[in-house]
Order: structure tokens, then C-alpha cells, then sequence
């Protein structure tokens, strides 16, 4: 977590690939997200916590709970969340909540569903996260999908 100036989104996705990475090699889901202040620093990271039996710690939902825990609503509306694959509903109701002011991703919901399949540790919904935030009262900025080949291969093998 050291200070920094804004890099290019591409570069904090790789970050959260890598989370989804470790995550991964821990014996989870490969998923991950980080949280980026409004200055480029890297505040949180959370990958998907399944393997402590909460179908719910998804990293994007285990981020924003510990988002707001740590910081008010007007601070995380300065920041970005910056997660490996596109956000579920659950998770963008999570970043809603939270405050989060602008939500970036790799590979789309549509896109990991047509990867994984009906499987029962990921009944992947085709509900993209736009929809989702834009239900609410506040305006959350979106961008994605971006670098899916990269977010893609995290998962391949996984899913079998």
C-alpha cells in the first residue's frame, strides 16, 4: 500500500487477477477485487473466501464490507473498485451500499456464465452490473469488460 499516482486501469485489473490468482491457490474461487483510493493507492484486496463455507464471500462483497467498515461513504465515492470479473448483482448491491463511486472489471458476467456452465458452486447469473447500479439514486461509473483473456484464464481448469 504504497502511495502513487494513478495508473491506467488496465494496470490495477492485473492487480485483482493476481488476487483471483491467490485466491485460487488457496483453495477458493477465482475471483478477486481491489479497492483504489482516489490518489492510485491500493487500500484493500480480498479474494473469494468459499473455502470458510459462505457461499455469500464473493471478493467483491468481502471487499465492500470491509470498505465499509474502514471508510466513510464520501471517501469511497472517490474510489475505484477494481474486480477480476464482473461484478453479481449481490456484489453491486454490496458496492451500491458501500459508496463506491466507480466500479472496473475484467471478464463479463455473460462471458464466465458461457465458460462455467450450469455449475452448482457458480450459478453465474446473465444480469450485468450496469443494470444493477443503475437501479439506485446515485450515479456509479463502469468500465468493462477489459483484459477478459487475462481474467478469462484465471478460471481455466477450475470449473471441471
Amino acid at each position: 500500500m504504497s502511495a502513487a499516482l494513478p495508473l491506467p486501469d488496465e494496470h490495477y485489473l492485473r492487480l485483482a487477477i493476481a488476487v483471483a490468482r491467490a485466491a485460487r491457490a488457496a483453495g477458493n474461487h477465482p475471483f478477486g477485487a481491489i479497492l483504489v483510493g482516489p490518489d492510485g493507492v491500493v487500500l484493500i484486496e480480498a479474494g473469494n473466501a468459499h473455502a470458510a463455507a459462505d457461499r455469500t464471500a464473493h471478493a467483491e462483497r468481502v471487499l465492500m464490507s470491509e470498505a465499509s467498515k474502514r471508510y466513510a461513504a464520501d471517501f469511497l465515492a472517490g474510489c475505484t473498485m477494481y474486480a477480476s470479473a464482473e461484478p453479481c448483482a449481490m456484489c453491486a448491491g454490496a458496492a451500491y451500499w458501500a459508496g463506491i463511486g466507480r466500479v472496473v472489471y475484467g471478464l463479463s458476467e455473460r462471458e464466465l456464465r458461457a465458460l462455467i456452465g450450469p455449475h452448482p458452486e457458480n450459478l453465474t447469473m446473465d444480469l450485468p452490473c450496469r443494470i444493477v447500479l443503475a437501479a439506485g439514486q446515485r450515479a456509479i461509473e463502469v468500465a468493462g469488460p477489459l483484459l477478459e483473456a487475462e481474467s478469462r484464464a484465471v478460471h481455466e481448469g477450475f470449473w471441471r
